[in-house]
């Protein structure tokens, strides 16, 4: 859950050069927002809306509830996520000030407790996994449903983000190997290469397609030995809260991907649908019908480009006119 709030003035004003040893400072906030949030949430929300059929892994508190319903209501499986009594589900504290400036707090809460579900569980309940995206979660669960992949054989994709500050280089690198995917934005990209000590072209050969998200500029596709790609995102969109688009492209082009979709294609998708998100206020809140998608997809690439798409639940001529839930 993601606590936002708002302050009108600056925090420079009110911090004392030769004080910052001892900082006690408290902000009267004139705005709070409390939204749902989390990036495996976010991506399993968009996949629903997708039509797909995401299975949420993860550990939540006991205040979990509510969140459970949404996520339910909107085509997410959450009956293998973790209730851990007495913790509460992590928790992202937020004051932003009038020059965008930021204090935050993040509580992992029952989060911690990640590392207990085995993947084997999962698979053994459902059936069938497709492809596991290990998102950034509690270090040693990154890493041991990375490692449970390897062993049964699972495809999976590594999109370790914000969590790359956090682990050391043994443990980056081990969440790369033999990954399918790799996703990141530019600065994780730099980043990436920093933690693991290896230039891109090593990052390649350990990792089938590695995806870099550009803001404006769309989306980077680069393999080993082939030129590197670049899709185009949605122009001249209005922007009304930039947080979760990236979730939101990732749950569109993986919801191609599952279905056969060639990559380019599938990054088309995925920057339609974040460019939605882009629109709403919230990170699961934007909720287009297939036709409002396949109509920007249209719009921007191409009938083509649609037409790569028609595996996608809702994107055919056929069924288009249904929309989405």
């Amino acid at each position: 859950m993601d606590h936002l709030m708002s302050f009108p003035g600056r925090f420079a004003e009110q911090l004392v050069a030769d004080r910052l040893h001892s900082v006690s400072l408290s902000f009267l906030s004139d705005r709070l927002e409390i939204r749902r949030g989390g990036v495996a949430a976010n991506i399993a929300y968009g996949l629903g809306r997708l039509g797909m059929s995401p299975v949420l892994v993860g550990a939540a508190g006991a205040d979990f509830s509510d969140y459970q319903v949404w996520l339910k209501q909107h085509g997410v499986d959450t009956d293998s996520v973790l209730v851990v009594p007495g913790e509460h589900t992590a928790r992202f504290v937020c004051t932003t000030d009038a020059d965008h400036n930021q204090i935050a707090t993040f509580h992992a809460g029952a989060m911690r407790a990640a590392y207990t579900i085995a993947l084997r569980d999962v698979l053994a309940r459902v059936g069938e996994l497709g492809l596991v995206v290990v998102s950034p979660n509690d270090p040693a669960a990154m890493l041991r449903h990375t490692e449970e992949c390897r062993s049964a054989g699972l495809p999976f994709v590594a999109d370790p983000s914000q969590q790359l500050a956090r682990m050391d280089r043994a443990d980056v690198r081990f969440l790369l190997g033999a990954a399918r995917w790799l996703f990141t934005n530019e600065y994780e990209a730099a980043l990436l290469q920093e933690c693991t000590g290896w230039g891109a072209a090593s990052v390649l050969e350990r990792v089938g397609t590695w995806v870099t998200t550009l803001g404006a500029s769309g989306v980077r596709l680069e393999r080993a030995g082939h030129r590197p790609v670049v899709v185009p995102a949605v122009p001249d969109v209005p922007v009304a809260d930039p947080t979760g688009a990236g979730d939101a492209l990732r749950a569109g082009m993986l919801a191609a991907l599952a279905l056969g979709v060639p990559a380019e294609a599938a990054a088309r998708l995925g920057c339609a649908l974040a460019s939605f998100a882009l629109e709403s206020i919230g990170t699961q809140t934007y909720a287009p019908r297939a036709r409002a998608v396949a109509g920007r997809v249209r719009e921007v690439y191409g009938d083509r480009a649609l037409a790569e798409l028609a595996p996608v639940p809702g994107l055919t001529p056929k069924t288009q006119k249904a929309g989405l839930s």
